[in-house]
């Protein structure tokens, strides 16, 4: 696929555009969920060169998003009689719509990392059950499964992905044959879980993988300081626990003082202070084997944290649900 051949393309479309229906056709056409660049990212897995393809189609979509984003729209004035009425109508649909807050903290993340040099990547949400369980160290047998509430597509082989480390079993396959490797990336995640004010059944994460040489500990956790530090500021309240996960060894669980309570205890919280933030680790060797990656010459950390929370204590968003809520007027941040 020659990507300058389709952006020129868009561009010729773009000079043909002459409302804001046809402006949203085109951004439909490429950016929708069905659209061209979702279309070619599903492809990277395919690519005999992922990383570098990967790349081209950041920059790809970063070109197209910018060249819809600055179209102008010259639309000829219509001559109707207006109102105070109609006036007021159509100066409070003007403002009506802007990207919800789940899309700007991911784009705030997606920014940071593509600076620290990571590649973005995507996967399916409905997987089998070998890539969301038994490449990453949990075994049929396991306990871990009970916790994860799955929901099956198809017993027993097809599911809707518990979490994004599932995304990382799909990454390491592909990248295992151009290693080094850092990527990032967010997505859809399902579990059998009662909502409440702080869980849902689904809900959005956000990952990051680094597969090098000689990484260590100090590493993963400088990435995420540097993490809530940018989006939370040089004085976010973090700590770092021991934790068990499948998949990594060791594990850490970052958690950040509660936004709402401030570390006094609230039903946010459950009464802690605290909110565990996501999950992190040096992957275990046993998902770098799984892989078809040398876990002597090779290792590296994973992480990955609940989108949502993120986005809650940037907003200060007391429940989860209302991200959800399709509520078009509600403005979670100042």
């Amino acid at each position: 696929m020659d990507l300058k051949k389709l952006l020129q393309k868009l561009k010729d479309k773009l000079n043909l555009v002459a409302n804001q229906t046809e402006l949203k056709s085109v951004r439909i056409e490429y950016l929708g969920r069905q659209g061209i660049v979702n279309s070619l990212f599903s492809q990277i897995k395919n690519h005999p060169d992922p990383k570098s393809f990967g790349q081209e189609l950041n920059a790809f979509k970063q070109a197209v998003e910018s060249l819809i984003e600055s179209h102008k729209i010259k639309d000829s004035p219509i001559n109707t009689p207006t109102s105070p009425k109609t006036s007021l109508l159509a100066a409070t649909l003007a403002k009506v719509g802007h990207l919800h807050p789940l899309t700007q903290t991911e784009r705030q993340l997606n920014q940071l990392f593509q600076k620290l040099g990571f590649s973005l990547y995507e996967a399916p949400d409905i997987v089998t059950d070998d890539y969301n369980f038994d490449r990453l160290n949990v075994p049929a047998d396991h306990p871990a499964r009970d916790m994860q509430d799955t929901l099956y597509i198809q017993e027993p082989k097809y599911l809707l992905r518990t979490q994004t480390s599932t995304i990382e079993s799909y990454l390491l396959e592909t990248a295992k044959k151009s290693l080094p490797l850092r990527a990032a990336f967010a997505g859809t995640v399902y579990r059998n879980e009662k909502v409440n004010r702080s869980n849902h059944f689904a809900f959005r994460q956000y990952q990051a993988v680094v597969v090098d040489k000689n990484v260590t500990l100090k590493d993963l956790i400088g990435t995420m300081d540097l993490m809530f530090k940018t989006l939370y500021g040089s004085k976010v309240i973090v700590r770092y626990r021991a934790k068990y996960y499948p998949e990594v060894e060791p594990g850490i669980g970052p958690d950040m003082q509660c936004f709402s309570c401030h570390g006094q205890g609230c039903p946010l919280c459950k009464f802690a202070g605290w909110i565990e933030m996501g999950g992190s680790g040096m992957i275990h060797p046993n998902v770098l084997k799984k892989a078809g990656i040398d876990p002597k010459k090779w290792n590296g950390f994973a992480f990955g944290m609940g989108l949502d929370r993120w986005t809650m204590a940037q907003n200060n968003i007391q429940d989860i649900r209302t991200l959800m809520g399709g509520n078009l007027s509600y403005l979670p941040y100042k």
